[in-house]
């Protein structure tokens, strides 16, 4: 095993984290879709749902983490309850080199959310 801890026939370089910014908590159970495009479109490569401190790490396998176009899909609607604004939240990004760590966290309210590049 790797020292940091990642089996071989992964490459974990994506990771998210939602904080509740009305709570001030950690958005616990939210479903995240990590999704890469190709020629064909957006293809699913690894789902979850975040943990009690709000936070999701993927293990990708090694032939679908390139350098290229992805996207994460927050499916924050069952969380923030049926009268929210905002049922889902769709962020893409440019995975320029594939053996840096990327970290996208989201900041969500009812009515709003931002984000940035993380480290």
């Amino acid at each position: 095993m790797p020292s940091d801890g990642v089996t071989a026939e992964f490459h974990a370089r994506i990771s998210t984290h939602i904080l509740d910014t009305v709570t001030g908590e950690p958005a616990r159970d939210v479903y995240v879709r990590l999704e890469r495009r190709d020629a064909d479109g957006w293809g699913t490569i690894a789902e979850g749902r975040t943990d009690d401190d709000g936070r999701l790490r993927y293990e990708v396998p090694m032939h679908a983490w390139q350098a290229g176009g992805y996207r994460l899909f927050f499916y924050v609607e069952p969380y923030l309850g049926g009268d929210c604004f905002f049922p889902e939240i769709t962020i893409a990004f440019h995975v320029h080199d594939p053996n840096r760590h990327y970290h996208v966290p989201l900041l969500l309210s009812r009515y709003g959310y931002t984000t940035y590049r993380g480290s």
